[in-house]
């Protein structure tokens, strides 16, 4: 049986050798390829890693013969020389994808003409031009058309415009989100580096969490699963080792570390080619879209049934003459005209009914409010997150790097029974010189190798500490004692290691030592491993039995530690049996105690004050965290987090709850300690769905992913979080700070109630416009306000209102007022109030000088009747150019919540209007003064000089006094209206 197992095998080697020798063959190298120094092509890496092709990658050397090929070295990497940069840039290609191209402002353009109201616009405009010019000639008889025609192609100029700036601020936004930093080494230095600078031969290192930024191979590392389901459809994740060396782009590290070998880039990787495939879309419409789109179909179907009855109305007085005259058959090209403006009338009635600029509006402001995010440090991932988190009622914060400043270090140290200060390095050396030497060897040996951090030198000479914050503060910890990373790590050799894993809550490396035999270290959460310590190390360094009274000594000092808000870690050894394999567990039990370590991360200036802000806000602030419960009660209660009311409570004492108790619990949790992955994810699933919170959660790693995908809105660690975390997150908080999390809020809001102001301020002018028009139809067979007019104020309303009013930054007021929640009313009663007082006050104003505006003026002769309209459409314009200032005081009062304003009118008087903060604000809107001075000229000039286009007559001084004095009255209407009382809701 041996004989044969050795000849089946030798025929096999003999087989491969054969085959390896026939690719050898095959493959020939490009001459362009050769003349760039390297010995293999981009399209041949392409076919080894993304064909799992092990026989290709054997007959190339392997990893090692890959790496030869590319001119690189799997421990030093790339070379950093430029002419070398360049040439393999040249053959091997860049690491970017092809992104779809940036829409021309004619696509906008054209797609604004799609609107079917303007279609039938553009098709009275034609008839009107045809019947007109063969009635009356050029160019008297093309007036009407081409004023319809200048205004349909003025709304649509304008409409492009924004919608083509919006899609640039997305385009920009866009490339913010893919901005991903790795680890490489080149030149033998361990750097960050862009994903998009990464070239073939690239040496990557590469952690849990974290996504695959191209392909490559297996290099070497510890415990690799990658999750391939983005690619694959598989949820089961995938080993990576030596055996299975084949690393694909856009995949992500699950469990493990691992250094790997780049080998395709950018278009000609498996994840490129799907993208090629893709045509990336945008943001899904946000919830507050999609319910304003309703909004806008309900009042089109009223628009639309209000231009019926109007043209019914104003055709019937025409048709009831020719009727009594005898002359129904006969229609002369003037009554075509006649009907023909009827029914153009009839159509922007519908224009202006229909509120389009409601979805711009929203798009509008989330589009500026996103763009000042990201100057604030937020970047937002998805649109939606900026309107719900206004509605937050909730935040559950993670503690270290949000709430406190991620830089942590050691400041005292509990070694062989004794507690030492070792916040700076001379007590680190004082520490050192007091232990024995094989203490502080098996310490040094235990942060050295139990690590997921790594010490190099940079390019500069100077150390250099790489990891997470944890890490790094051991690290510095072992170095001030004198310790020598490289010389430590190339004593032993790794055998297995397991990386820190939230559930178990430790890490574990098995080392095989100089002398032969194995040993295992153990670092993690104090009480766990202490727990699994039966032995410790005393005074002189012996390793003793540990009993109930050290055990006890030990964690007291854990429990002192903690008070002191530190953060702790017990470091534990065991020697391993003869003969362990890689596939077995690290035992859990059996550790010798080295020591216990507390760790200080001070809490970050303005935590306390936002977390105030939060609470005046009616925002909940509660800390989740995987740290001792004494360390998290100290630091909630120093961030102003934990009440005299509240409740801190463990995660394995929360999961063992029943349902009714977790039901009375939840609403006074404030700190959750030592909590695992689960535990968040069902304090956040109960708060969403027993309670109808609205719920924002932080968090930094690939365990937080759950939560931050159950929350209404997640929010990522942009500094310390891994990639799964920022995929699965709304907005990626850039400087890791909690105070920008209030910042986000408080932008949230601002969406939320720009958007109300503008609803305000659309749904008044719908309402005048419709009554207007309507009821002078019904009463005097004709409309006021003609069709190219109610183009312009369709324009004043959809587009400059919308971007006057959605681009108004937030103010402190919006943090002083309770949050809306799930089931707060978008149009509240105040709303509703404001916008039938003003809408009253308007068509009692258009009523009066339709009907009385002839003596008021003191009108006569022939052009007495174009001259009043031009009166009533120059005063109902300059109406809606107030209404925003009406609006703002409006919500500057509903905001403030203020009770002490007399109701008595005389007592409000225009310097205290000036003195309230959101007009005040407004004179700092650039945007907004812009669009109303805009407006103004623009109407200046439609009266003044435009009157054959606009069917107007130039205004005397007294008559644009009486028409500005008329919109500005809606000031004082406005506040005698605020005094009318209404529901809370």
């Amino acid at each position: 049986q041996e004989k044969l197992r050795v000849a089946v095998l030798v025929s096999k080697a003999a087989l491969q050798f054969i085959q390896g020798l026939s690719l050898r063959s095959e493959y020939v190298v490009p001459e362009e390829v050769k003349a760039a120094g390297f010995q293999i092509c981009a399209d041949e890496l392409g076919s080894i890693v993304e064909g799992h092709d092990s026989k290709k990658l054997i007959t190339h050397g392997g990893v090692t013969g890959i790496a030869d090929k590319l001119a690189t070295s799997p421990a030093d990497g790339l070379s950093t020389a430029e002419e070398s940069i360049k040439r393999r840039q040249d053959v091997y290609g860049l690491n970017k994808f092809t992104e779809s191209e940036v829409r021309s402002f004619w696509v906008f353009v054209w797609e604004a003409l799609q609107d079917t109201t303007l279609i039938i616009l553009a098709v009275c405009a034609f008839v009107s031009l045809v019947v007109g010019i063969a009635m009356e000639g050029w160019p008297k008889g093309a007036h009407d058309g081409l004023g319809i025609v200048a205004s349909i192609l003025l709304v649509v100029f304008v409409t492009a415009t924004s919608d083509y700036r919006q899609s640039l601020q997305f385009k920009d936004l866009d490339k913010e989100k893919k901005k991903i930093q790795v680890q490489v080494t080149r030149n033998g230095f361990r750097q960050r580096l862009s994903i998009y600078d990464l070239l073939p031969g690239d040496v990557v290192h590469l952690a849990i969490g974290d996504q695959v930024p191209a392909d490559g191979l297996f290099i070497s590392g510890f415990s690799l699963l990658i999750n391939e389901s983005s690619l694959t459809g598989e949820s089961e994740p995938v080993v990576v080792n030596e055996d299975n060396p084949f690393l694909l782009s856009g995949t992500k590290v699950q469990d493990g570390s691992c250094k790997m070998l780049i080998t395709t880039v950018g278009m000609r990787t498996q994840w490129g080619k799907l993208m090629a495939t893709l045509s990336e879309g945008g943001d899904d419409e946000t919830p507050l879209q999609v319910k304003l789109n309703g909004v806008a179909t309900i009042i089109g179907k009223i628009g639309l049934f209000f231009a019926v009855i109007t043209f019914i109305v104003l055709s019937q007085g025409l048709i009831s003459k020719k009727y009594h005259e005898g002359l129904l058959l006969s229609w002369s090209g003037d009554d075509a005209l006649e009907m023909l403006e009827h029914f153009a009338i009839a159509v922007t009635i519908v224009v202006v009914a229909v509120p389009e600029g409601l979805p711009l509006a929203v798009t509008l402001s989330l589009a500026f409010a996103m763009k000042k995010m990201m100057n604030d440090k937020a970047l937002v991932r998805h649109l939606a997150a900026c309107e719900t988190m206004g509605s937050a009622t909730t935040i559950c914060s993670d503690k270290t790097g949000t709430l406190t400043t991620n830089h942590m270090t050691v400041v005292k140290a509990c070694i062989c029974g004794n507690i030492k200060e070792v916040n700076n390095p001379k007590n680190a050396s004082d520490l050192c010189s007091e232990l024995p030497e094989t203490v502080v060897k098996t310490l040094l040996e235990s942060i050295f190798n139990n690590t997921g951090g790594e010490v190099v030198i940079d390019q500069d000479g100077k150390y250099q500490i790489l990891g997470t914050p944890t890490e790094t503060a051991l690290l510095e910890f072992a170095l001030s004692l004198g310790g020598n990373f490289k010389a430590k790590r190339d004593e032993t050799k790794i055998v297995k290691m397991e990386p820190f894993n939230s559930t178990k809550k430790r890490m574990s490396v098995v080392l095989e030592l100089p002398g032969g035999g194995c040993r295992a270290h153990c670092k993690g959460a104090s009480e766990i491993v202490l727990a699994a310590c039966d032995k410790f190390m005393d005074e002189t360094g012996a390793v003793v039995p540990l009993d109930k009274t050290t055990a006890d000594k030990l964690n007291g000092i854990i429990e002192s530690f903690a008070n002191e808000a530190l953060r702790t870690l017990c470091l534990g050894y065991r020697e391993m049996e003869e003969g362990f394999s890689v596939e077995e567990q690290i035992p859990l039990q059996g550790y010798t105690c080295i020591g216990i370590v507390g760790i200080k991360d001070p809490v970050r200036p303005g935590v306390r004050e936002s977390v105030a802000t939060c609470r005046s806000a009616g925002i909940m602030v509660r800390m989740v965290t995987g740290d001792n419960i004494n360390t998290a009660k100290a630091i909630a209660r120093e961030c102003g987090i934990l009440t005299e009311d509240g409740l801190a409570i463990e995660g394995p004492e929360f999961r063992e709850k029943s349902l009714d108790e977790l039901l009375k619990l939840i609403p006074k949790i404030q700190v959750m300690a030592r909590s695992s992955p689960l535990d968040k994810h069902t304090l956040v699933k109960h708060l969403r769905t027993t309670f109808n919170e609205v719920v924002a959660v932080t968090g930094d790693g690939t365990n937080d992913a759950p939560a931050l995908h159950e929350a209404d809105i997640g929010l990522a660690m942009g500094i310390a979080g891994t990639e799964v975390a920022k995929e699965s997150a709304d907005v990626i908080i850039l400087d890791d700070n909690f105070s920008t999390i209030v910042t986000v809020a408080k932008w949230g809001r601002s969406v939320y109630v720009n958007i109300q102001k503008f609803v305000q301020f659309q749904l008044t002018v719908n309402v005048v416009a419709l009554l207007v028009n309507f009821s002078s139809a019904c009463f005097t067979g004709n409309a006021p306000l003609t069709a190219v007019q109610l183009l312009w104020v369709n324009m004043i309303m959809d587009t400059l209102g919308a971007l006057a009013l959605a681009t108004e930054p937030p103010n402190d007021d919006l943090m002083k007022r309770e949050p809306v929640g799930r089931t707060g009313k978008f149009i509240t009663n105040v709303m509703w109030r404001n916008i039938l007082g003003q809408s009253f006050y308007q068509f009692i104003v258009m009523w009066y000088l339709q009907t009385q505006g002839k003596s008021m003026f003191g009108l006569d002769g022939p052009d007495a009747e174009v001259v009043l309209n031009t009166i009533i459409f120059n005063s109902f314009v300059f109406c809606q150019v107030c209404v925003p200032y009406q609006i703002c005081f409006f919500f500057s009062i509903f905001l403030k919540e203020v009770s002490c304003f007399s109701p008595v009118f005389n007592e409000i008087s225009s310097r205290e209007m000036e003195k309230i903060n959101v007009l005040r604000g407004i004179l700092k809107n650039y945007v907004f003064l812009g669009v109303l001075t805009s407006t103004v000229v623009f109407q200046f000039i439609m009266v003044q000089f435009l009157g054959e286009f606009a069917n107007t007559i130039p205004l005397t001084r007294l008559q644009w006094i009486a028409s500005v004095l008329l919109g500005l009255i809606g000031m004082p209407i406005s506040a005698i209206i605020k005094f009318l009382p209404v529901g809370s809701s």
